[in-house]
């Protein structure tokens, strides 16, 4: 767990998620960053605690506080819009037309079966949710390109629905229509990447933490012809 730390001081922790590895507990997540956080916890106080989630197979920056005060402070500033959230992606079949612009889409929750998924909707559905998705495209080649993304509301697998909606799903995201295979290289994951966050730190000022991607969506690119 020393070796995902980021950044620590006396009221944050940042950690690098590996993909696989779910933030807190659900049907059948057993081993789960929440509950590694006691790794970090003093004797006779609490574990750190989750300011937001990433899915499972996402990689990259998340934050905790280290004390409640901290996780209020926090929990209100991710309520009031001022935690800005960057990410990358590999999409296909190539870059998003136009290369940037605003995707929004409002979403809606549906269960199938044991499954939540998020499915576009219209704006007067009484399920409907605000959904806003900043991209701009960083590289492109032939069947792929890189994205960033910058999501302006927090809705569940918000990223991943709007991409596919547009055309561009995120490769390895079998849920929502992204390629289990680009180039002739087998896509073993959803290729999504929390590359930075930028937040009011509870101590003053503003902090800014970045995450390089993972060794196997970094090699992607870089076979890909994207880096």
């Amino acid at each position: 767990m020393r070796g995902l730390v980021l950044h620590e001081d006396a009221e944050i922790l940042a950690l690098n998620k590996p993909a696989g590895l779910s933030s807190q507990g659900g049907r059948g997540q057993v081993h789960t960053l929440d509950e590694l956080l006691w790794a970090f916890a003093r004797p006779g106080k609490a574990r750190p605690r989750l300011i937001h989630r990433l899915d499972r197979d996402t990689s990259g920056v998340i934050l905790t506080a280290k004390t409640k005060p901290a996780a209020g402070f926090l929990g209100k500033a991710l309520m009031e819009h001022k935690v800005s959230k960057t990410y990358v992606a590999i999409v296909t079949p190539g870059a998003p037309d136009p290369k940037q612009g605003v995707i929004d889409l409002p979403l809606r929750r549906v269960e199938e079966g044991r499954e939540a998924y998020m499915r576009v909707c219209p704006p007067e559905h009484p399920d409907a949710e605000a959904a806003v998705s900043r991209y701009r495209t960083l590289a492109a080649a032939d069947g792929a390109a890189l994205v960033e993304l910058e999501p302006q509301t927090g809705r569940m697998h918000q990223l991943r629905v709007h991409l596919s909606a547009v055309g561009r799903p995120i490769a390895g995201d079998a849920r929502y229509g992204g390629a289990l295979v680009v180039g002739g290289h087998a896509i073993p994951r959803l290729m999504l990447h929390a590359r930075a966050l930028a937040f009011p730190h509870p101590g003053g000022g503003r902090k800014r933490l970045e995450a390089e991607p993972p060794a196997d969506m970094a090699g992607l690119i870089a076979a890909l012809g994207l880096g």
